[in-house]
């Protein structure tokens, strides 16, 4: 076993994305420019968004999503101290630019079953501040949309979809990131394509896409229905009109690239990926010697999914500490589910954010649940062996 490693993820990228990439090289145009024009427009074709804007990672396209929402040249900003409700299972990057939007993030335990928000904790928690839902799409699983879809009507919110562990999942036959104002992805290594860094924001109204597009870059007007519009001035250099606070978050051409590539190939990883996780499933499942010894999460009703890795739940009798330290020395690679319960993380308490709450079911799920990867290419007997034998031994 000392030989074996069975890694998150197995070198993403194929002979033809670093051809795509050294041809972006060869060009000598390495900043944002065509590719990434066209890498935006198949994204919106193939998810049916209205507007996709690429960025320089899934955190990145959090945080337009929500200084759009507080920014001055949008119609209906929210204000200081409004709230945005999230789930407890969470990573830090959607959570913290909330706060830094000045907003308050208000958590929601989950679903254990889906390891999403639980839909029915939701109103509970709504107050006349309560202004949106920030939404995380676990490891290419959801809640129930139709749900979400009737709170949002019934209190008028504004609903974002962080979507960036399940680029490519589906409910009832409509891809994730299209049910809510705002949705962003991530195209890190380990995720369902993978450009190195980078992502990609997506919004529904022509409102929202320019101010977005303009804090992308600098606050700059190049590129958005605000341009024209102070170009008559005297006293600006048409080329360099900045009419918005702005970051600096653009892609690489060379990123966009990669991406593009792999985006090309979208369906066909998620095929792979579901044939994988299943052929290690029914290994486990079938093996005597783990009978009741783990579980795994399925898709939610509705759902069919982009698998981001293979979710595993372990027998309340065995020890998850035992048990990963097992599978680790023994080659498999794991991860928490996200980074657990986030109001548990030493920053939620430093901030004060979840003081005298509890989540029971994020709680459960952090001890008694991890993940493993799903590669893209066909996974051998011999490693399907491999991983059985090392769920045996920690078994015991």
């Amino acid at each position: 076993m000392n030989n074996f490693f069975y890694p998150l993820v197995k070198d993403p990228y194929s002979d033809s994305d670093i051809k795509e990439a050294k041809n972006i090289l060869n060009s000598r145009q390495l900043t944002m420019s065509k590719t990434t024009s066209k890498f935006e427009r198949l994204f919106s074709k193939k998810l049916k968004t209205n507007y996709s804007l690429m960025v320089n990672s899934g955190s990145s396209a959090n945080l337009l999503a929500l200084q759009c929402l507080i920014n001055p040249y949008r119609k209906n900003r929210l204000k200081p101290g409004d709230e945005v409700i999230l789930p407890t299972l969470c990573w830090s990057t959607s959570l913290w630019p909330i706060i830094q939007a000045n907003l308050k993030p208000v958590f929601v335990d989950i679903n254990p079953i889906t390891l999403n928000i639980d839909e029915k904790q939701i109103e509970a928690k709504i107050t006349k501040k309560t202004k949106a839902i920030l939404l995380v799409h676990v490891l290419g699983n959801s809640c129930s949309m139709d749900k979400i879809k009737k709170i949002k009507k019934k209190y008028k919110l504004i609903i974002i979809e962080d979507s960036c562990e399940s680029l490519g999942s589906k409910y009832r036959n409509k891809y994730f990131g299209t049910f809510g104002d705002f949705s962003t992805f991530s195209f890190y290594s380990s995720h369902q394509i993978s450009s190195g860094e980078g992502g990609m924001v997506c919004c529904k109204k022509k409102e929202d896409y320019d101010i977005i597009k303009s804090l992308r870059s600098h606050g700059w007007s190049r590129g958005t229905s605000f341009e024209k519009k102070y170009k008559s001035n005297k006293f600006l250099d048409k080329k360099f009109i900045f009419f918005n606070s702005g970051y600096n978050v653009r892609p690489t051409e060379v990123s966009a690239a990669i991406g593009l590539n792999q985006f090309k190939r979208l369906n066909l990883m998620i095929k792979s990926r579901d044939q994988n996780r299943k052929k290690i499933i029914n290994k486990i499942k079938k093996n005597k010697n783990l009978m009741n010894k783990f579980d795994f999460y399925g898709a939610s009703k509705y759902v069919t999914a982009s698998w981001f890795g293979l979710s595993i739940k372990i027998h309340k009798k065995l020890n998850k500490e035992k048990v990963i330290n097992i599978l680790e020395k023994s080659g498999i690679e794991t991860r928490p589910i996200i980074s657990g319960n986030f109001a548990n993380q030493p920053a939620a308490k430093k901030y004060n954010l979840a003081t005298n709450q509890k989540f029971p079911e994020s709680d459960f799920v952090y001890k008694k649940s991890f993940f493993i990867g799903l590669p893209t290419n066909k996974i051998s007997k011999r490693t399907l062996n491999k991983i059985e034998k090392a769920f045996e031994k920690a078994a015991n």
